[in-house]
Order: C-alpha cells, then sequence, then structure tokens
C-alpha cells in the first residue's frame, strides 16, 4: 500500500520506520523540506517529499503535526485527493504545553472534527493513545496472548477498516470507539490514553471515560508553556 505521513517526529517517525519495514512504499514529509529527511528516508527506504506530494501519493494518509500546526497546513492539501484516501489524524490538543489555545476546541468541539475542518476531510482518529516508543516495540502476532490494542473513531466504516488492517499488521488490534463525535472517549485525560490494555481493557477504558475537559487538558490565559513548565 502506499501510505503518505505528514509529519515526521515521534510519531511520525516511528510509523516511518514500522510501515516501511512491512513493506509498504512510504513517502515522508515535513515543514521544513524534503532534504531534512534524508538519514530517515536513507534508514529506512521511504522516500522524502514535500507535504502536497505526502497529501497526494497515498492510498492512507497519516497528518501526525502538533493540534496548533494543523492551520499553517495548505489549505487546497487535500483539493483534488479522491475521497476513497483515507486520511488519518493521530494529534491531540495540548494547550498548556505546546498548541495554545484553539477555541473551537475549549468550547467543546471534538479535537479531531476540528481537524477535519481545518482540512476540508473526514479523518479517522488514530495513534494518538500510544507513546511511540511503544509502538515501535509492543507490537505482537494476531492472536498472542495480551496483544495491546488502540481505539480508533471515525464517521466512515470503510475507512475504520483499513485503519484497523494496518493496526493488526503492525502489531496491535483495533477497537472501534465509534464516530467522531465519541472520539473524546480517547483524547488526553481519559483512561485509555497512554495506556496499554488489550482490547477487553480498551473497551472498558472507554465506556469509564467522562466527556468533561478538566483544566489540566483546557488552555490558561498563559498558554502555551512547555512539557516542561506547562503554562
Amino acid at each position: 500500500m502506499k501510505i503518505g505521513i505528514i509529519g515526521a517526529g515521534q510519531i511520525g517517525g516511528t510509523l516511518t520506520r514500522r510501515l516501511a519495514s512491512l513493506g509498504h512504499e512510504v513517502f515522508v514529509a515535513n515543514s521544513r523540506g524534503p532534504e531534512t529527511l534524508a538519514a530517515l528516508a536513507s534508514e529506512t527506504g521511504a522516500k522524502a517529499v514535500t507535504v502536497s506530494e505526502a497529501a497526494r501519493t497515498g492510498e492512507v494518509v497519516v497528518v501526525t503535526i502538533p493540534e496548533g500546526k494543523i492551520r499553517d497546513l495548505p489549505k487546497d492539501l487535500f483539493t483534488g485527493v479522491p475521497e476513497e484516501v483515507v486520511v488519518v489524524d493521530t494529534g491531540n490538543y495540548y494547550p498548556r504545553e505546546r498548541d495554545g489555545r484553539i477555541e473551537e476546541i475549549e468550547n467543546g468541539m471534538m479535537e479531531s472534527r476540528w481537524v477535519e475542518r481545518q482540512l476540508g476531510r473526514p479523518v479517522v482518529k488514530a495513534f494518538n493513545t500510544i507513546y511511540a516508543s511503544h509502538l515501535m516495540e509492543y507490537g505482537r502476532p494476531a492472536g498472542s496472548p495480551g496483544r495491546f490494542a488502540l481505539p480508533i473513531a471515525g464517521d466512515d466504516e470503510r475507512a475504520k477498516k483499513i485503519v484497523i488492517r494496518l493496526l493488526s499488521e503492525l502489531g496491535f488490534d483495533g477497537v472501534d470507539a465509534g464516530g467522531i463525535d465519541e472520539s473524546w472517549r480517547q483524547q488526553p485525560g481519559t483512561p485509555v490514553y497512554g495506556a496499554d490494555l488489550d482490547a477487553g481493557g480498551v473497551r472498558r477504558a472507554l465506556a469509564q471515560a467522562s466527556s468533561e475537559r478538566t483544566p489540566r487538558w483546557r488552555a490558561t490565559n498563559n498558554s502555551p508553556g512547555t512539557f516542561v513548565r506547562p503554562a
């Protein structure tokens, strides 16, 4: 499968390595240009491309950049991209540490619904609850005892099935967490976030989640700070 990855940070770099090692044709991009990804491309066999090329080359396109930077992507990024191309959003809203205030999210809009509106495309929310090192190291064959699972949310059943298939190739079970308007169940601060759980554990964690965004995960008047010193 051809997979575009926009963002080469911890999750983007890990997905580039893992998916390329599984034989997928990976096209990776960042905001600084393909020349800055030469080492990653050489290591993995992925092709370093521009952001626009990554959006237009993949059958699946993973957008994995800081939430606050979504607004900086080209407004026509997905113009002309076929509707059947699956767009995956891995993002989380960290207002106190990194992203600053995003007014629509503060007022109750789901993070990935906001991302959809910026991109002009439906998305599947996935890979946002796992540490990059665990994504690299913890995958296990299907049927293995204790195999970890990850939640995904989205409004397109076909797109979710494709993402669940990729998750399985990476060594994780996929748990359907519902539509994008239910994706609050896997956002930062919920029981499933950052937890290593099997499929049953993920389902229980999703059921236990609260839709209230606690002050820890809301912007302040001084946002953003840093992950060391949140504002």
